[in-house]
C-alpha cells in the first residue's frame, strides 16, 4: 500500500495500529522520517517489540538485517528494525523480504522492518526490489510538495500539542518561520508549553500511548503575536494602528523600537504586507467582513482608504518584494530601511520616488 506522509501519519497516531511487516519511507525531509519513527515507537513499546537500528553500509548489510529478523529474543515478543541507508537489496534478499512480508500478513510472525531511504523516483519504484514493499508492505512518501501540505501536517502536530490556530494565526506562524517546517514545529512546541503544558508534556514522552486529544486550546492572532513578541515596547499591532491612522512620526518611532528590540523582520513584514493587501482589496471594492477584518479595525482601514489612492499603491508590490529580498540577504540594502519605507507608504508618507 502506497501513501503520502500526510495520509499515513494521522492513522499512526490512533491507539491501535498493526505494525508488523515491511515498511519503507522515502524522502529528503529528515524531520518527516523522525516523526514516522516517533509515531511507530509507542506501538512497538505497547506490543513489546525490541527496537534496533541497522545502517546499510553496503549491499551485504542486508544479510545482517535478515539475521536480526530471524533471531529470537527470550524477553521480547517481536523485533522492530529501523534500517537506514540507500543500498538496494539484491535478488536473494528481495526474495527473503517478500517471504517475510507474506508471513507477516498471514500472522506467522509479528516482526517489523522500517527502511528509511532517500527519495525514490518513478523509475526506482519499478525495480524488482521494490515489489515486496509495494505489494505486501507499506510505502510512505516522506516528501512535501506544496505549502498546503506543509500547513496540513503542522495542523496535525498542533492538534497533538493541544492547539488550534485561527487562519490569521497560521499565516503569521508561517511568515514568522519563513515557511520552514522545523522552525514552525519548534514554535508550536513552545506555544504548547505556554498554553497547553500538560498535553505538551504528554506528547513528548517516548512511552506515551497514542490517543486522541480530547480538547484543544484555541489561539487567535492576538495570542500568537503576544507569544512571539515579549520584549518590545511596541508590537506590530501598534505599528498597524499607526500606519492606518496616518501617523508617520509614530510609525518611524515604532519601527526604530522594533529594530532595537530585535523584533523578527519577518514578523514586521507580515504586518505591513497584511495591511497593504487589505487596503488594496478594499480599494478594489471588496467587503471588509469578507476579508476577515475585525469590526474594531474596519474604521481604521476605511480611514486609510480615504487617505490613499490607487496611484499611491501601485508601487507596493515591488516594495514588499524588495523587503523580502533584503530579509533573505539577496539584496544589500538593510531590511529595516526598506521596512520603514514600506510602513511609511501605508501611512501616506513617501520617502523616495520609486
Amino acid at each position: 500500500m502506497q501513501q503520502t506522509f500526510i495520509q499515513a501519519y494521522p492513522k499512526l497516531l490512533q491507539p491501535s495500529v498493526a505494525v508488523a511487516g515491511l515498511w519503507i519511507a522515502h524522502g529528503d525531509e529528515p524531520l518527516l522520517s523522525q516523526w514516522l519513527i516517533d509515531a511507530l515507537r509507542p506501538h512497538w513499546h505497547t506490543q513489546n517489540y525490541a527496537i534496533k537500528r541497522i545502517e546499510l553500509v553496503s549491499v551485504k548489510s542486508w544479510q545482517e538485517v535478515l539475521a536480526e529478523l530471524g533471531s529470537l529474543s527470550l524477553f521480547d515478543d517481536a523485533s522492530a528494525l529501523i534500517v537506514t541507508g540507500n543500498h538496494k537489496p539484491d535478488k536473494a534478499v528481495t526474495s527473503e523480504l517478500e517471504r517475510f512480508a507474506i508471513e507477516a500478513q498471514a500472522g506467522t510472525h509479528s516482526n517489523s522492518l522500517l527502511w528509511l531511504t532517500s527519495k525514490l523516483d518513478r523509475r526506482a519504484q519499478t525495480g524488482k526490489w521494490f515489489t515486496p514493499f509495494a505489494q505486501y508492505g507499506h510505502v510512505i512518501d516522506c516528501n512535501l510538495y506544496d505549502e498546503r501540505q506543509r500547513q496540513q501536517l503542522l495542523q496535525v502536530q498542533a492538534q497533538q500539542f493541544g492547539l488550534t490556530l485561527s487562519q490569521d494565526a497560521w499565516q503569521l506562524l508561517m511568515s514568522h518561520t519563513e515557511h520552514h517546517l522545523l522552525s514552525a514545529y519548534q514554535t508550536l512546541w513552545r506555544l504548547s508549553y505556554l498554553f497547553a503544558p500538560e498535553l505538551a508534556e504528554n506528547s513528548r514522552r517516548l512511552d506515551a500511548k497514542p490517543s486522541k486529544i480530547p480538547s484543544n486550546v484555541a489561539l487567535d492572532l492576538t495570542d500568537l503575536q503576544a507569544a512571539l513578541v515579549s520584549d518590545a515596547q511596541f508590537s506590530v499591532f501598534d505599528l498597524s494602528d499607526a500606519m492606518l491612522a496616518g501617523h508617520s512620526t509614530q510609525v518611524a518611532k515604532i519601527i526604530l523600537q522594533l529594530q532595537a528590540s530585535d523584533e523578527p523582520t519577518t514578523l514586521v513584514l507580515w504586518a505591513i504586507s497584511k495591511d497593504m493587501r487589505h487596503i488594496l482589496a478594499l480599494l478594489d471594492g471588496q467587503d471588509p467582513q469578507t476579508l476577515g477584518i475585525w469590526r474594531s479595525k474596519q474604521g481604521s482601514y476605511q480611514q486609510a482608504c480615504r487617505r490613499l489612492s490607487p496611484a499611491q499603491t501601485v508601487v507596493w508590490a515591488d516594495l514588499i518584494y524588495r523587503c523580502d529580498q533584503a530579509i533573505k540577504g539577496i539584496v544589500r540594502q538593510p531590511a529595516w530601511e526598506l521596512l520603514l519605507q514600506a510602513a511609511l507608504e501605508v501611512s501616506g508618507k513617501r520617502l523616495f520616488t520609486l
